[in-house]
């Protein structure tokens, strides 16, 4: 792999990189990210490397321990539950807002988006799929015009994507093929209820392709498992 940036150069071109994996599902949830690795493909110091390891750590997306280093996030089913509660209540206002104000230039940018989706679904594209997929959520946000919103679609759909990959229910876990094209047309038609309400049920169509339900925690597993009789605790 080339460098991509001289020693002592940005951040910016490291953390994108990161988010471009995670968004195909080629960086694993607790995969360990080096400084000293990271640098050495970036051609950069392990200052920079520190640096954009720390914006991804405030962003939730990367996790930092002491003497342990940097690893990309392994969302809990809890935490998964809470990401996808604040996108059910940020994104069917930002897609009704895109409805409302729409103007040309973000109309040819949602078609020629769903054109790339479709041209990746056809050739079988995977991981080209599933990176416009996510990225279509960030475009309704630009075309809504509001850049706070594309920020935090950045951080959200990083942790949803991978959620995925924690808790999906199956292998075909790339957003619904059709339900992209609905939003946008109800944008087309400039219709800002019509795209809130596609837009919800398009999430919940996410979340229940993931199985967020706990796990059972069962007390006494080791006896059970060797055979042995449980005793009860008497009180101390």
């Amino acid at each position: 792999m080339k460098h991509i940036e001289s020693r002592g150069g940005s951040e910016a071109p490291i953390r994108q990189r990161i988010l471009q994996a995670i968004f195909e599902r080629r960086l694993q949830p607790g995969e360990k990210l080096t400084e000293e690795r990271l640098a050495e493909l970036f051609g950069v110091s392990r200052t920079v490397v520190r640096q954009a390891l720390a914006r991804l750590a405030q962003d939730g997306i990367v996790v930092q321990r002491p003497n342990r280093g940097a690893s990309v996030a392994s969302p809990s089913r809890q935490e998964t539950q809470q990401v996808l509660a604040v996108r059910r209540m940020v994104e069917p206002e930002m897609a009704a807002s895109a409805a409302r104000q729409a103007d040309p230039v973000g109309l040819r940018k949602l078609k020629k988006h769903l054109e790339a989706e479709n041209t990746a679904r056809r050739s079988g594209d995977r991981a080209s799929l599933v990176r416009l997929s996510g990225e279509f959520h960030m475009l309704l946000a630009e075309v809504a015009g509001n850049p706070i919103l594309i920020r935090l679609l950045t951080e959200l759909q990083a942790l949803t994507c991978l959620a995925i990959l924690l808790y999906a229910r199956g292998e075909d876990s790339a957003c619904p093929p059709n339900e992209h094209q609905q939003i946008v047309e109800a944008i087309i038609s400039n219709d800002p209820k019509a795209a809130a309400s596609i837009t919800l049920r398009h999430l919940q169509h996410v979340e229940a392709d993931m199985d967020l339900s706990e796990p059972i925690q069962r007390e006494n597993d080791l006896a059970a498992a060797l055979g042995m009789p449980v005793k009860k605790r008497g009180r101390g």
